[in-house]
């Protein structure tokens, strides 16, 4: 296959190479162009997440199954990865997979997705296993390194495995020079659902257990949600940070608004944002993302 050549020209060969063909994508994997730095000049990335559905989470806004159809998905996702402005994808295996043989992640940054395993709105959610990449299969894959989801409950004992997980995963990526991006939360059970804290104070007590996991912290980053004093949550790291969109409950205008405002902060170093993106209001994603990258860029 000449370098630059996607492995499949549409879903329905996706579908054939996984059925005749599976050693095609661990290739596809090692061909795939990487970028020679990590960060581009102006040492911003905009990344698109699409790793919702892994964890059995569908909904964007009140759409309780918008993200259901895997081949609208890829769709949104190859609108979104054509921009110039987008540095590249946080996603679970099979959407990397999916991406990497149609092509579309030349030459981007790619991070994997690695607990999966506290599936929303389940008794152990907290207990949030590692599901999906590992440290060996991210360097294996020939990506740029992993993200896991770290939730921190005092009043669930599923978080002291989580964190284990968490804190083992950095220092196996850091042995690998791999990027490990980890979101804290400060947590608790509400009413049967689990709730994060979104104060300042509780973003920065999460900041401050997840920045002292593994055994370095050198290639350690942050991803974090933009709430209110950001300003005094970004004074608690000096780790690099990416800020995450999560479910809008917003107008795209205020979202954007205070995405703005919290990229001039000290360390942080872009977005990764997926489902407000993927899917606006109006379903213009190219827009959506093109005025995302002005932020960024």
């Amino acid at each position: 296959m000449p370098e630059n050549t996607p492995a499949a020209r549409d879903y329905a060969e996706v579908s054939h190479l996984r059925a005749f063909e599976p050693e095609r994508i661990a290739r596809a994997a090692r061909a795939r162009r990487r970028r020679e730095r990590l960060l581009p000049d102006d040492g911003r990335l905009m990344i698109i997440a699409a790793d919702h559905p892994a964890r059995g989470a569908n909904g964007v806004g009140s759409r309780p199954m918008a993200m259901a159809s895997r081949t609208e998905l890829l769709d949104r996702l190859q609108v979104a990865l054509a921009d110039p402005g987008v540095d590249g994808l946080l996603g679970s295996a099979d959407i990397i997979e999916d991406l990497t043989l149609l092509g579309a992640l030349e030459g981007k940054v790619v991070f994997g997705s690695m607990n999966r395993g506290g599936l929303q709105g389940a008794s152990f959610e907290l207990d949030d296993r590692f599901t999906g990449y590992d440290a060996r299969a991210i360097a294996d894959a020939n990506l740029d390194g992993g993200k896991f989801l770290t939730r921190i409950a005092l009043d669930d004992p599923g978080t002291l495995p989580t964190l284990t997980a968490s804190a083992d995963a950095i220092s196996e990526l850091a042995e690998q020079r791999l990027i490990a991006m980890i979101e804290p939360f400060w947590s608790r059970w509400e009413g049967g659902r689990v709730v994060h804290d979104l104060s300042a104070d509780g973003v920065v007590k999460s900041v401050n257990v997840a920045q002292a996991l593994g055994r370095t912290t050198a290639y350690t980053w942050l991803k974090l949600p933009v709430v209110d004093d950001m300003e005094r949550v970004m004074e608690s790291t000096t780790l690099p940070t990416v800020l995450l969109g999560g479910d809008p409950s917003t107008s795209p205008e205020e979202t954007f608004a205070t995405w703005q405002k919290a990229l001039s902060l000290p360390s942080v170093r872009g977005l990764t944002v997926g489902r407000t993106l993927l899917y606006p209001p109006d379903d213009d994603v190219a827009a959506a993302v093109r005025t995302a990258v002005s932020l960024v860029h």
